[in-house]
């Protein structure tokens, strides 16, 4: 009697992507400054409120420094999908997707503290700031400085969560464009 045999063979199939590297790699410059301002800029706020006595810190602080944290490990794992050359774009579009609703919440928030009527930075930064200059050599000029610096950071922070939910929506769309072979081999 023949004896008869079956011979299984595993064939493994891997889709390849091609990405844009000026595209990816200026969105990864630009999403680096926006997580490290984030970090930053609310890291310093922390510090300020604690030293203030009294004052509770609020929490789009440590939110925006959590932030920030996010988007800068989000890019560090994208590079080393890069690196390994593994970077799916359904993986870039969940993991912005997560973020921008993240970068939205933030935006909100900075945009109550800073023209809502409870906080309403932006309109005492102007009357209280920008429109009392310093220029003499006083403890005075050194209090507006600290204050002026204050101010122009929540202006920044506001900015930045801005071009981070850009950002975040442009990656979104490039994975799509990306997944869909639009930027072809």
């Amino acid at each position: 009697m023949a004896r008869s045999s079956v011979t299984r063979e595993r064939v493994i199939v891997r889709q390849s992507y091609y990405w844009p590297d000026w595209q990816l790699n200026v969105w990864i410059i630009i999403m680096l400054a926006t997580g490290g301002v984030l970090v930053g800029v609310f890291a310093n706020f922390i510090v300020v409120q604690s030293h203030l006595g009294g004052l509770g810190i609020p929490w789009i602080m440590p939110f925006g420094i959590t932030v920030g944290s996010l988007t800068i490990i989000f890019i560090i794992l994208m590079l080393l999908l890069i690196i390994q050359r593994r970077l799916l774009p359904g993986i870039l579009i969940i993991g912005s997707f997560i973020l921008l609703v993240l970068y939205i919440t933030g935006l909100i928030e900075t945009a109550i503290q800073l023209f809502g009527p409870s906080g309403d930075i932006s309109s005492k930064c102007q009357n209280y700031v920008f429109d009392q200059p310093q220029n003499s050599l006083t403890i005075n000029t050194l209090a507006w400085l600290e204050q002026n610096s204050i101010c122009q950071s929540w202006l920044a922070v506001f900015s930045f969560w801005i071009i981070g939910a850009v950002f975040l929506v442009y990656l979104i769309v490039l994975a799509s464009i990306v997944a869909q072979g639009g930027y072809g081999d």
